[in-house]
């Protein structure tokens, strides 16, 4: 299959396109074929090394955890999906080396649930992880409940967006920091922005006096020093990019694929709740650009990576004759 790959940590400059060795299939994954696949921050922070302390590296690595494809093939042990299933994932393993920027990924059943059936292969794949974190924080760390105050941090980012929709959701009134030209976007969302930087603590008191009920941060830094102080004598803080949130009596927190949690995000974007704004796609040979732009700090929504899906060229699947799938194509086969 064609995908991307590193073989040492380094810049953008270490991700190479090219034929890489077809996955094998647990009893326990089914085989995906890729639609698109979303970049996050923490796909160029492992390619940096900065989670080697807590994730071994299989080089090459293919990066990536977010998907949205269509599964090819069960394992011999699946129940839960067959052959041509919509699918989303978030497709994380407790090492580096088996991800999602490439034609098809061999995906725990554990991280996939049903595709929105609303949404398309690109708004989809930038659901899951982004989703997740901003579910889990919200629902199972911060436990935001209706008429709370919380605050969103770079409520116009990947994360911060979906956060925003889904505390509004919950019942929450919303104040999400945000550049200028992206106000306009955080009230679409439901919102009520406030400009990030020198003075935030002052912005932020104006239009919540009273004190803030919870705080997600997601920058870190000074913006949590700022937070910290922003509080209710009951407000909860949680972090999910400075584990020095510790030192505030936060809770810092990392998101975990949880099947349940993904299906209940698919159902709330079928419902209309929450949306996925794709601000760029790049095809997948190109996923370096995608890093880059990632890298720079300034994304509305999500940044995704797109597969080449051509009808004329992709893989006709039958079963051999002991029952598993195969494919004739010029693809390989399974």
């Amino acid at each position: 299959m064609k995908g991307i790959s590193y073989s040492r940590y380094g810049g953008p400059e270490v991700l190479e396109y090219g034929e890489l060795r077809d996955p094998k299939v647990g009893p326990d994954q089914v085989l995906v074929k890729v639609r698109a696949a979303a970049v996050n921050p923490v796909d160029w922070k492992c390619r940096e090394g900065h989670l080697d302390a807590i994730l071994d590296a299989v080089f090459p690595v293919v990066p990536g955890w977010d998907v949205s494809g269509v599964v090819v093939q069960p394992g011999v042990s699946v129940t839960e999906f067959t052959v041509g299933d919509e699918v989303i994932g978030y497709v994380r393993e407790d090492f580096l080396s088996r991800g999602t920027f490439a034609e098809y990924v061999a995906a725990p059943v554990r991280t996939l649930a049903r595709k929105p059936r609303n949404l398309s292969f690109e708004e989809a794949a930038g659901l899951p992880l982004a989703g997740l974190t901003a579910y889990q924080v919200l629902v199972k760390v911060l436990e935001v409940g209706r008429d709370e105050t919380v605050l969103v941090h770079a409520a116009a980012g990947g994360v911060g967006s979906l956060a925003v929709q889904l505390a509004a959701h919950l019942g929450a009134r919303v104040v999400g920091t945000a550049g200028e030209a992206n106000h306009d976007y955080v009230r679409a969302l439901g919102g009520e922005p406030v400009a990030y930087g020198e003075g935030l603590a002052a912005r932020v008191r104006a239009l919540v006096p009273e004190g803030l009920d919870a705080v997600f941060d997601t920058v870190g830094g000074d913006a949590l020093k700022v937070s910290a102080n922003l509080l209710a004598p009951e407000g909860r803080l949680a972090s999910i990019a400075d584990p020095e949130v510790l030192a505030y009596g936060g809770r810092y927190a990392f998101v975990r694929p949880d099947a349940a949690d993904l299906r209940r995000l698919a159902e709330l974007a079928e419902g209309g709740a929450v949306c996925v704004h794709v601000q760029e796609t790049v095809p997948l040979e190109r996923t370096a650009d995608a890093h880059r732009l990632s890298q720079e700090g300034h994304t509305r929504g999500k940044i995704v990576v797109t597969v080449d899906w051509d009808t004329e060229e992709s893989a006709v699947w039958d079963r051999g004759e002991e029952g598993a799938l195969y494919t004739t194509s010029q693809e390989g086969t399974f």
